[in-house]
């Protein structure tokens, strides 16, 4: 039982000060419960309210990529420079060691492989796995325009009830299929419906006109890397997203395929949380790069 306040001491209720309230800093995310809250402040450093997603969640349906081969190799020493990881349960079980202190978006759509129709996914994950993982996020892929494009849609609704029944964010994903155009009409259209129907964070490409598609979303973007480009070019396409209202970059190739992976990771956070210009960002990719 505890012990009865016997102090002496006189009270101080501080009255003439008033109980702050803030607002939530991220955009269209003031309303969720608190723990939800708590895990985008996970993804989302409270500081830049800016995120580095490092993915390497391509082995779901494409295999061994290139890069990825063998992930406790080539991925465990980008860890320490990314804010948020973006991986399978399986990957996450096998190979991440449990005392890293990074958030975890986790993979649950998946089905198909490259070798058959990528829009017809199903819910890979059960929301109770997730918790016991300790994720941050949830992933989904949906598939706007695609074969599969209600079955797809379904399945991130189906998870975002789910979520908000154990606050967990669900994270969609714009998955542009080989008949799909990559423009701002579709990414507009496409990210719109995503956080229309629930999802807390919307992952997508970078389009000329992207400040178009970020202002038309109610919730967070974060752009993908898509295939891997010269480093400069890359941070370019980071800069210009930041510029353009994106909160963030979830990458893979970029980096993990870099000629200086830590070096490049390193250069991106210098974009995204240090308003860093290219020229700067770049030259710190060299400066590492070429360090012994």
């Amino acid at each position: 039982m505890a012990e009865q306040d016997f102090s002496k001491k006189e009270k101080n209720y501080h009255a003439d000060i008033p109980q702050k309230s803030e607002a939530f800093y991220l955009k269209g995310s003031n309303g969720y419960d608190w723990g939800m809250r708590n895990r985008l402040a996970r993804i989302f450093n409270p500081k830049s309210g800016k995120t580095v997603m490092l993915a390497f969640d391509h082995g779901y349906f494409q295999g061994p990529t290139t890069g990825l081969e063998r992930v406790d190799v080539t991925i465990r020493p980008l860890i320490p420079y990314a804010d948020a990881l973006m991986l399978t349960r399986g990957v996450l079980r096998s190979m991440i060691e449990p005392s890293v202190t990074n958030s975890v978006v986790m993979r649950a759509s998946g089905g198909p492989s490259i070798l058959k129709e990528l829009s017809n996914e199903q819910i890979a994950v059960d929301m109770e796995d997730a918790l016991r993982m300790n994720v941050s996020a949830v992933a989904v892929q949906v598939f706007i325009g695609g074969e599969y494009e209600t079955q797809s849609v379904h399945n991130m609704t189906r998870l975002v009830d789910r979520g908000m029944r154990y606050g967990i964010p669900v994270l969609g994903v714009t998955a542009v299929g080989k008949d799909l155009v990559r423009d701002v009409r579709y990414i507009s259209l496409a990210t719109r419906i995503l956080a229309e129907l629930g999802a807390a964070i919307v992952k997508t490409y970078h389009v000329p006109g992207f400040e178009q598609v970020a202002a038309a979303c109610p919730v967070p973007i974060v752009i993908a890397g898509g295939k891997k480009l010269p480093e400069r070019e890359a941070l370019q396409m980071a800069r210009d997203a930041i510029n353009q209202g994106a909160s963030g970059v979830d990458m893979g190739r970029n980096i993990f395929q870099s000629d200086s992976p830590v070096a490049m990771i390193g250069a991106v956070r210098k974009v995204v949380h240090d308003s860093s210009s290219v020229k700067e960002a770049y030259q710190y990719y060299e400066e590492m790069k070429n360090r012994k």
